[in-house]
């Protein structure tokens, strides 16, 4: 992890691929292009430079995180080395909690059968999913 003294800008891409919020740095490009993420309000461009104290507002599927940058780097290190990168927001964290609890209620309403079904079950399955 190399800490910037100097407060120099980081590639919002390759700050969000180091802090391990995406797998691959393309992925992470991608995001920023899609408008999934936001530097201090703004919408961010992949070459969008990322400061210390900067707040970034990333959406990552059904999930939103909200965090302050505490530390730069262009490199992917250990996990808890990019953990030190930056720090959620108190409010953030409880919207992810509450979301996770949700998904988890609505998951346990739904019925599962106890076995997969049979050849022929699929296809009645098949026919009744295609109205014949």
């Amino acid at each position: 992890m190399t800490q910037s003294a100097h407060n120099n800008p980081v590639r919002v891409d390759k700050w969000l691929w180091a802090a391990r919020f995406f797998k691959t740095r393309s992925m992470a490009a991608k995001a920023v292009k899609g408008g999934k993420v936001h530097v201090n309000g703004n919408r961010a461009k992949a070459s969008t430079g990322v400061k210390i104290d900067d707040r970034l507002e990333i959406t990552k599927g059904e999930t939103a995180f909200e965090v302050d940058v505490r530390g730069l780097s262009e490199q992917r290190g250990p996990a808890a080395q990019a953990v030190q990168l930056y720090e959620e927001t108190p409010a953030s964290r409880e919207h992810r909690e509450v979301q996770a609890s949700e998904r988890r209620a609505a998951r346990m309403t739904m019925p599962r059968p106890s076995l997969r079904p049979d050849k022929k079950q699929r296809r009645e399955l098949r026919r009744f999913k295609q109205g014949e």
